[in-house]
C-alpha cells in the first residue's frame, strides 16, 4: 500500500472454541487459511472488507456457535496507515511462504523432467504423469492467486515459473511423440 492509499477496510474475526475436540479448532484454522485470512494474534483473524468475506465469516461464526464456541465479526472501516501497512505485510508474508513452496515444487517438477529427458525415458506414461503433476501445480497456483489480496513480485515470479514448467513439459511431450512414432522430428522443426 502507498501512503496515499486510503484504508481498504478490514473484517476482524475473533473466535474461541472449546478445547475438546481439537479437530474443530484445526478445521476452523484450515478454512481460515484456505480463504486467505491472516492472523493478528491467537484467535484473531483478518480479511479485507468485502461482501464475500463478510458472508464467509458469518458462516464460520454460525458453525462455531453450533460447536459451543464464541465468535465475533468486527468491521474496521478505517485504521491508521501504519496498521494497514502491517496487516498488508502479514498477508504478503503468508502468500510469500506459499509462493516459495510452490517454487520448490516447480523446481522438483523441472528436475524430474530433466531426469527423464537425461535417461531418454520418453514414454506416454511419463508424459501423462507430467501432465497430471502440471495440472496439480496449476490448480495450486490458482488457489494461491485467489487469496493473494495484495500481490507483489512473488505473483509474477510464480507465473514465470509455471510457464517454465509448461514449456519443459511441452518439449518433453514432443520428444515422446517422436520416440513413440506419433510425430516425425521433421514435423516438429517445420512447426517452429
Amino acid at each position: 500500500m502507498d501512503a496515499d492509499s486510503s484504508s481498504p477496510g478490514w473484517l476482524l474475526f475473533l473466535a474461541q472454541l472449546p478445547s475438546r475436540p481439537s479437530s474443530a479448532r484445526v478445521a476452523l484454522w484450515r478454512r481460515l487459511r484456505a480463504a486467505g485470512a491472516t492472523t493478528m494474534v491467537n484467535g484473531a483473524w483478518v480479511l479485507p472488507d468485502t461482501d464475500t468475506h463478510t458472508a464467509f465469516f458469518e458462516q464460520l461464526r454460525e458453525v462455531i456457535l453450533g460447536q459451543g464456541g464464541t465468535g465475533f465479526i468486527l468491521n474496521i472501516p478505517d485504521s491508521a496507515p501504519e496498521v494497514d501497512e502491517m496487516i498488508v505485510q502479514r498477508f504478503q508474508a503468508d502468500r510469500a511462504r506459499e509462493y516459495d513452496e510452490f517454487a520448490e515444487r516447480c523446481t522438483a517438477f523441472l528436475d524430474e523432467i530433466g531426469k527423464e529427458t537425461g535417461a531418454g525415458k520418453y514414454t506416454f506414461a511419463e508424459m501423462e504423469e507430467g501432465e497430471q503433476d502440471l495440472e496439480k501445480l496449476a490448480r495450486w497456483l490458482a488457489k494461491i492467486h485467489a487469496r493473494d489480496f495484495f500481490p507483489d513480485e512473488h505473483r509474477q515470479q510464480s507465473a514465470a515459473m509455471m510457464a517454465r514448467c509448461r514449456n519443459a513439459l511441452d518439449g518433453f511431450s514432443q520428444a515422446v511423440y517422436i520416440a513413440e512414432g506419433v510425430q516425425d522430428a521433421a514435423d516438429d522443426v517445420t512447426r517452429d
